[in-house]
């Protein structure tokens, strides 16, 4: 199993709009072959702070993820909300440790 952990920043006043664009990733992502959990949740301390969760079945699952259509719209969508301070990791359970 491949687990994708981290956080991203947004400025607050960009996440009302952010929200139906992170739905439609998140709903989609949920629904492709290998994914077995998919998550954004807002920090409750932090406004700013947004965590990443994911849990996929094999790499191969993560890797088609990434060239997926619903992905390349979010990636050109979230260019416009002030994303920064990305700090996401990979770790392949199989191998014990971070890719």
């Amino acid at each position: 199993m491949i687990i994708v952990m981290g956080t991203f920043r947004m400025p607050v006043q960009n996440l009302e709009r952010a929200l139906p664009m992170a739905e439609a990733v998140v709903m989609a992502t949920r629904a492709e072959d290998g994914c077995i959990a998919y998550s954004y949740a807002r920090d409750l301390f932090d406004p700013e702070v947004i965590h990443v969760s994911e849990k996929w079945r094999d790499r191969a699952a993560l890797m088609a993820h990434f060239h997926s259509e619903h992905m390349k719209t979010w990636a050109a969508e979230r260019g416009d909300l002030g994303l920064f301070g990305r700090d996401i990791r990979i770790f392949d359970t199989d191998e014990g440790e971070a890719v």
